[in-house]
């Protein structure tokens, strides 16, 4: 199941090793990700990362990662603990 935590993870996490050491996980090139599909990636947490990783950039879904990196340009950006929104906030217009 993905956690918040999972995402603020890969906005954040660095790869350990190989030709993309110390690269956020997010900004990893998808043709590398590709290759781990069909080697194997890792055992653990961060094969698990990646995978996520994966999916969220065949999805073009990079650009909802991106105010999650420390650090991050924005400067309305407060300091506080991401959430996902529950049914309490949506908001119809009618």
């Amino acid at each position: 199941m993905l956690e918040q935590k999972d995402l603020i993870r890969i906005a954040n996490d660095r790869m350990p090793f190989g030709r993309y050491q110390g690269s956020r996980l997010i900004d990893l090139p998808e043709e590398y990700l590709l290759w781990f599909v069909d080697r194997g990636f890792p055992a653990g947490r961060l094969g698990e990362l990646m995978q996520l990783t994966l999916e969220i950039r065949i999805n073009g879904l990079e650009q909802l990662i991106e105010p999650l990196k420390e650090g991050s340009a924005d400067p309305d950006r407060e300091s506080r603990e991401y959430r996902f929104p529950g049914p309490d906030d949506a908001r119809f217009d009618e």
